[in-house]
């Protein structure tokens, strides 16, 4: 069965079981009076309009006001969009903007179906962004020519809203986190509406089941508002969807017990009288909420609004098509007639269906929408959806202070997290609006809690955070928090998202959709800059031993690597106060996707704060006080990327200068890991004289490095040599053990590490050579001896992380 079988348009939901009782807690509204004719005309043109556009740009490259025949010419070789849900899409913006002219509101419009981009750029040409943005697409017959002809195809908008649609903050590519970005982007926004639209396709994703909470982290006293529409048209590609196969008693018991109100909006010969209506009580009680809040008397407990809005698939296209139906059904949802080009009868119902909408009527004969669509749409510019500046140019830098107060001493054992913490808690203090921590509940458990000594969580359903102005939101989704750090951030604040090290990889597909939203965005000369993402990765699988195999994954560390170099920033600071001068370094800086890897475990400081800050800002060096070559070319170079890793490697050195005092060692640690690449291939990358330097041109380098190796071996490709490369790091070994016991398991222990510099250079220096076979084995043996400790007594021998001594 390639599609749903369909007995009926549009088919409504079987009655459910539970009582008529339901029904009462559905907010009822009288729609009578609500709109004069003249309103209702002019919301009628506004959408008959959009629609044809809509239709019109999946279709035309040529005769785009159908003032003739269409003809085989007239249509694109490739017909790409979705129609289905663009005429709901329009009904919502032409509504939003009858509200903004009424309320002179602050409002952004989410767009959760993103492939409805061509029900969105018509809205957005009819109000005169895209002419304002884009002067080739002006407002008159020749940009509206341009735009119909230039949609999915070459040069022009993609099928889906992307960073290049004026008013978008939301990619749309993977369903799911609309109502999350939705929820971040009013924080800290107090006179901003945001109107997202949840498709009902949507609205069955995971991340979107979590996000229907994110108002119960919504401040209202602080914060604007979210207004989200569940637009129920019943279908996803080739099946119905669940929401749509629920009738109004599920639908108002799921949201009331979610702890909305419930507004159902589907009385379709009125449905602007319904929509009007349910959008002005909408807002009215979003700002009874916002009011008590703001004098000093919150709601507990506030019920926010929610419309269900139900409309047909595809609602004022074509109905049928070889005896199949098509508005109302999954049929409308992409191109509803697919051969237009080489089929005469679906030509001419295309031009049926595009002269329904009247063009003549609508648009002059210079191509200019008549008077009353231009009356629906907000005469102050900056008013406008597709002009609000939120949304392009609204970044505030943040007052990081000097992350040297907090730096502690050298060669004192401190918790990266916990010092990092007190700069964070400095950084919420000072920047008390533009700046939030979104935490899957770890936040105590990963030592960044300093920042609770001056702030608090924001759970709203919570009386020991209610109204307190706390700058954590700590939900235990991932996917939420994402959402949320996306909006926070693209309407201009800086957010930070520390994790589990191992379960940052739920939200891998999030952050590359909006890793793809910057890289689009850098390519549009109307955006200005934005915040980075931040992320801190601790509770690394090195110290995850005691919650076993489950919580050891550094897979994210590949997810941002893969990202275009322009984005994607890896720092594996190895001690507190590098830690300290990276995140300092993070949260000023723009446009980029910020992982920032650490322990939260005491470990060495090796670097004071002047060292640490050249080792920074160097991405890499020497670390000379480890190393024997002494100003010699070394025999092998040992390479630290990650704090327990960069512990291991000093070890070794230490274990060689004792074992072996003939072999030359030079250490060097890295922290920045994109220099690693080929010349060119990353702004951070080092020369090739810069990376010989370090690294030598010929010499063995042993790395080990925190992450998976292939991720190593992918970024090392290219460079000279790399044959002399031996990479260790995470094998994929793992269960619940000792610490010591993790890195023999990965082969990343000082014991693997001395080992192997011992082979690799045996053939280059004769006098290491002689004592190879004999020194390996030992080792070795005491590597054995380790484990046999480890089994016996449940625990690392007691010196075990004893730091390094070279006497």
């Amino acid at each position: 069965m390639p599609g749903q079988l369909l007995y009926q348009p549009n088919p409504p939901p079987d009655p459910s079981q539970l009582p008529d009782s339901i029904l009462d807690y559905g907010v009822k509204l009288d729609i009578t009076n609500v709109l004069s004719k003249e309103e209702i005309s002019a919301l009628k043109q506004f959408r008959r309009a959009a629609d044809y556009i809509a239709a019109a740009m999946i279709f035309l490259k040529d005769n785009t006001l159908v003032e003739r025949e269409i003809t085989s010419d007239d249509i694109k070789p490739r017909l790409l969009g979705h129609w289905g849900t663009c005429p709901g899409l329009s009904l919502v913006y032409a509504h939003i903007n009858r509200l903004i002219c009424k309320n002179n509101i602050d409002a952004l419009y989410v767009v959760g179906p993103g492939h409805g981009a061509p029900g969105i750029l018509s809205c957005l040409w009819l109000e005169n962004s895209l002419g304002n943005f884009y002067p080739k697409y002006s407002r008159d017959r020749e940009g509206l020519s341009e735009l119909i002809k230039a949609f999915s195809a070459p040069g022009g908008f993609p099928s889906h809203v992307n960073a290049e649609t004026p008013g978008s903050i939301h990619e749309g590519g993977e369903l799911g986190y609309a109502l999350g970005v939705s929820f971040g982007a009013v924080m800290d926004k107090p006179d901003l509406v945001c109107v997202c639209v949840v498709g009902d396709g949507e609205a069955e994703t995971g991340p979107t089941a979590t996000a229907w909470h994110g108002y119960k982290y919504i401040d209202p006293a602080e914060s604007g508002a979210v207004l989200p529409i569940v637009h129920v048209n019943g279908f996803k590609i080739s099946e119905r969807t669940i929401y749509g196969t629920m009738d109004d008693k599920e639908m108002t018991a799921l949201f009331t017990g979610y702890g909305y109100q419930v507004r159902i909006v589907e009385n379709l010969e009125h449905i602007d009288a319904d929509l009007a209506a349910s959008m002005d009580w909408a807002l009215g009680e979003i700002k009874k909420i916002q009011h008590a809040a703001r004098s000093g008397h919150p709601i507990v407990k506030p019920r926010w609004p929610v419309l269900i809005l139900r409309t047909p698939k595809g609602w004022s296209g074509p109905k049928e098509l070889h005896g199949e139906y098509i508005e109302g059904s999954f049929k409308a949802h992409q191109v509803p007639l697919p051969e237009a080009k080489t089929d005469a009868n679906e030509r001419a119902m295309l031009l049926d269906w595009l002269r329904s909408y009247g063009p003549a009527e609508l648009f002059g004969k210079d191509g200019i929408p008549n008077d009353a669509i231009l009356s629906i749409i907000p005469k102050e510019e900056s008013k406008r959806l597709g002009m609000r500046e939120e949304a392009y140019k609204s970044y505030t830098p943040l007052d990081v202070p000097d992350w040297k107060q907090f730096a502690v001493e050298k060669g004192s054992a401190q918790s990266c997290m916990k010092i990092t913490g007190e700069l964070v808690d400095a950084v919420s203090q000072q920047n008390p609006s533009s700046f939030r921590l979104f935490s899957p509940d770890e936040l105590v458990s990963n030592k960044l809690d300093a920042i609770l000594n001056h702030s608090g969580r924001n759970f709203q359903w919570d009386i020991a955070s209610r109204a307190k102005g706390g700058r954590v939101i700590e939900i235990l989704s991932e996917h939420t928090c994402q959402g949320m750090l996306q909006g926070y951030t693209l309407t201009g604040r800086t957010g930070l998202f520390p994790s589990y090290e191992a379960f940052l990889g739920i939200i891998h597909t999030m952050m590359v959709q909006y890793a793809k939203f910057v890289k689009t965005a850098h390519e549009v000369p109307w955006r200005e800059p934005m915040g980075s993402l931040n992320y801190v990765e601790t509770s690394t699988w090195t110290r995850q031993e005691h919650n076993g195999f489950s919580h050891q994954n550094p897979s994210f560390i590949g997810a941002v690597l893969n990202l275009k170099p322009t984005s994607a920033r890896v720092y594996l600071p190895p001690d507190a106060n590098c830690f300290l001068s990276t995140m300092a370094h993070c949260l000023r800086a723009k446009n980029y996707v910020n992982l920032m890897v650490g322990s939260k475990q005491p470990t060495p400081v090796w670097l004071s704060p002047e060292e640490a800050d050249q080792h920074c800002i160097a991405g890499a060096s020497v670390w000379k006080f480890a190393s024997t070559d002494e100003g010699m070319s070394p025999d092998v170079v040992l390479v630290g990327i990650g704090v327990e890793m960069t512990f291991e490697v000093i070890a070794a050195a230490a274990l060689l200068r004792k074992e072996i005092p003939a072999l030359r060692v030079r250490v060097v640690n890295v922290t920045d890991l994109m220099i690693l690449g080929p010349y060119g291939t990353h702004p951070h990358s080092l020369s090739e004289e810069g990376f010989d330097s370090l690294f030598t041109k010929n010499k063995p380098v042993i790395f080990n490095y925190h992450g998976y190796p292939v991720e190593l071996k992918g970024l090392l490709f290219g460079r000279p040599n790399v044959d002399r490369m031996t990479i260790q790091g995470y094998r994929e070994e793992g269960t619940t053990t000792s610490p010591f016991m993790m890195m023999l398991l990965n082969k990343t222990s000082r014991y693997d590490i001395a080992a192997e510099a011992i082979r690799s250079a045996a053939l280059i220096n004769p006098r290491v050579e002689i004592d190879a076979h004999k020194t390996i084995s030992h080792i070795l043996h005491l590597a054995q001896k380790a484990k046999d400790y480890v089994l016996a007594n449940g625990a690392d021998p007691a010196d075990t992380f004893d730091v390094p001594k070279f006497d």
